[in-house]
């Protein structure tokens, strides 16, 4: 059986429980809210385990964006994965967070970018009027405060991960204009709100926006947001539209390791995503799988 293509995976997450806490994998869990209840994956998730999750799929790198660590341990967040990187050669490339908000969040961008394997900056900024949908009380894209802290990452070299809705999406394409300095990533697929009236209409619209900028990659992540039931069948539009928009060599495929295992095992995702790009061209099927993401994220790696 011939090995498949290389794999950086463009989007996973780690975490040690007893080292960083993370508000949102501590008990009680609940059903409500965006991805229900997350107590399945509230354990330990190491290199050891990603490395067994996605065993068949030749990774060579990752990504680690940042996990949700309380924000006040953001730089120990950090500082455990360079260790982890030391030890394992994984993660690659790290995302790590800050709030965009802080009125300090320049020297907040500053210690971040210390680190030697950080390469960009993700702050969740998805708001929606439905409270079950919301991550936060307030479009924080709309803030000035948050504005402004966007425009200091290019003085430290990071790239943004944008995780939004695609509601926000045109509100956020004169800021990102305003900066070609600061490559945009944005995360899982747009992450389009199917149980909204206009929600395809509305991703689709969205996401032409964000395409039309010519720094804005995207991720092909994240099938669970759309639907947890979601099939090949189902996606499969969702994740050619995106590349037609996009182009090949704005695509990043990422497993989204451990969270998208609360859908359905990874191998079922990239199961799926060889299966949707199996008559694109070997050239590019190897750009969505490793190289775009080798290129944007700046890893340095030999592919």
């Amino acid at each position: 059986m011939t090995a498949p293509i290389p794999f950086v995976d463009a989007h996973i997450h780690l975490w040690d429980l007893a080292r960083i806490r993370y508000s949102w994998l501590t008990p009680p869990f609940s059903d409500e809210g965006p991805n229900g209840s997350v107590e399945a994956i509230a354990v330990d998730y190491g290199v050891d385990a990603y490395r067994a999750d996605l065993a068949r799929w030749n990774v060579v790198g990752a990504v680690h964006v940042d996990a949700g660590a309380d924000a006040a341990q953001a730089l120990d967040e950090s500082r455990w994965l360079e260790e982890v990187a030391d030890r394992h050669g994984l993660p690659t490339g790290l995302v790590a967070f800050a709030a965009l908000d802080d009125p300090q969040a320049d020297d907040l961008l500053a210690a971040q970018a210390a680190h030697p394997r950080v390469r960009g900056i993700r702050h969740i900024v998805n708001w929606h009027p439905d409270p079950n949908r919301t991550y936060g009380p307030r479009d924080l894209t709309q803030d000035a405060q948050w504005q402004a802290g966007f425009g200091k990452l290019a003085k430290h070299g990071l790239s943004f991960d944008l995780q939004c809705y695609p509601g926000q999406m045109p509100g956020l394409a004169p800021l990102i204009e305003r900066h070609a300095d600061v490559p945009v990533i944005v995360n899982h697929l747009g992450m389009p709100v199917l149980t909204d009236a206009d929600g395809l209409a509305e991703w689709r619209a969205g996401l032409a926006v964000l395409a039309a900028i010519p720094h804005v990659a995207i991720k092909l992540s994240g099938l669970g947001f759309i639907r947890r039931d979601w099939s090949v069948e189902t996606i499969r539009d969702f994740v050619l539209e995106t590349i037609d928009l996009f182009g090949v060599s704005r695509c990043m495929v990422a497993s989204d390791a451990p969270t998208d295992k609360l859908f359905a095992p990874l191998d079922r995702y990239l199961e799926a995503y060889h299966a949707i790009v199996a008559d694109f061209s070997e050239d590019d099927r190897r750009d969505l799988f490793a190289r775009n993401a080798n290129r944007i994220y700046r890893l340095g790696l030999d592919l």
